[in-house]
């Protein structure tokens, strides 16, 4: 179990978002949001790596859940191992030892940790961030929204939330807690009416971001 999280968490460490800016060219903790996530890195050094680095961030979600859980979780009881997992990825994306514990907000490392462990209540949560991003352009409103979303689905669509799907509904909820935790500057600028909306490709945007 042990070796389980900690090699989730270095997965989840592993900083694509400034790697790939710094290959471009830019430190993307020194510009925009300050934030090593996809869409800074989209507004900072263009679509194509803002692409690259929410598919590595996503991936690095998806892999420990799918490819690790099953290997290093031997003993404990389905789906265990994966919530496991999907909790160390996220911490180590939110703190990575590597910049001294100040990572990302956790968002595109918790979807793929989601699809991998609950795939229709990450299509549901999918659907509504898409959708609020769409309308509104605030990929931190999508986030927050699309993370309740995600809470209501596990509730619905799985059977005995409160009693055998407890583990994932308290995964849900914790994921949830902690993406409102991680926007909380964004939702003051939502209130203030300051939020910077996110720029389609080859656009420059503001400051919030999801990831």
């Amino acid at each position: 179990m042990m070796a389980l999280a900690v090699f989730s968490y270095l997965a989840g460490s592993i900083p694509f978002g400034l790697l790939i800016g710094l290959a471009a060219g830019r430190d993307v903790r020194r510009a925009g949001s300050h934030n090593i996530g996809a869409s800074n890195v989209w507004r900072l050094c263009g679509w194509k790596c803002g692409l690259a680095t929410f598919a590595c961030d996503f991936g690095k979600g998806l892999i420990p859940v799918l490819g690790l859980a099953p290997w290093l979780g031997g003993g404990l009881t389905p789906p265990l191992p994966g919530i496991l997992a999907a909790a160390g990825a996220v911490a180590g994306h939110n703190f990575p030892v590597w910049l001294l514990f100040r990572g990302g907000k956790g968002v595109a490392t918790s979807a793929g940790a989601v699809a991998g462990l609950m795939p229709w209540p990450f299509a549901a949560a999918l659907a509504a961030f898409v959708a609020v991003v769409a309308i509104w352009r605030y990929t931190s409103l999508g986030s927050m929204l699309s993370s309740l979303v995600l809470v209501a689905a596990v509730f619905w669509l799985h059977p005995d939330p409160l009693g055998e799907n407890l583990p994932l509904s308290l995964l849900a909820l914790a994921l949830a807690a902690m993406i409102f935790v991680r926007h909380r500057h964004n939702i003051s600028r939502i209130l203030a009416g300051t939020e910077n909306r996110f720029p389609g490709p080859g656009r420059e945007g503001g400051k919030e971001g999801p990831a």
